[in-house]
């Protein structure tokens, strides 16, 4: 399986690595980095009336994902990064310090991506394509096995969908949504 993983991050680099896609896959990657640009528009989400719902259902996807993927399956599984397996990497970003599996990234972008769509569906479009440039920039930048992302993917819809479901059933009292 591990060979498979390294044929698809080396088929990536050597087919699409270039000069230009390196600056743009490295910003992209950064919208994502300690789930900012989801935390940001959760933030401004719950400061409007329209969107406060969604920016609960949000808040409590991120939660989510932060105890699932951080607290309990990176330290479970202790995969390490593909850059650590394979020598001569050199990375475009700074090494994560952090294990490999779920990609962070991916389920934060995916979760939040998620409940957007389920809730605003323009707005879910455009979310659903920003979550998965993010998640192919972890792919690109070799910090990430496919598995890694895939796994981020397939929790971070069921994680959003959980949390729609989660506020819908618990909160709408207490926060009048």
């Amino acid at each position: 399986m591990m060979d498979a993983e390294f044929a698809i991050l080396d088929f990536i680099q050597n087919f699409l690595s270039s000069p230009f896609m390196d600056r743009v896959m490295v910003f992209i990657t950064s919208l994502g980095n300690s789930g900012a640009l989801w935390i940001a528009t959760a933030l401004v989400m719950l400061c409007s009336k329209k969107y406060r719902r969604t920016g609960v259902m949000l808040a409590v996807g991120l939660i989510l994902s932060a105890i699932v993927g951080n607290v309990i399956l990176k330290p479970a599984v202790a995969r390490l990064r593909p850059f650590q397996l394979r020598e001569g990497i050199e990375l475009l970003i700074k090494a994560p310090h952090d294990f490999s599996f779920p990609s962070g990234h991916t389920l934060a972008s995916v979760i939040s991506a998620s409940i957007i769509f389920m809730q605003h569906r323009r707005l879910g479009i455009v979310s659903v394509v920003v979550a998965a440039l993010i998640s192919f920039s972890r792919l690109y930048l070799y910090v990430h096995f496919p598995t890694d992302v895939l796994a981020g993917i397939v929790l971070g819809i069921a994680i959003g969908v959980f949390s729609v479901w989660i506020t819908k059933h618990f909160f709408k009292k207490m926060l009048s949504i």
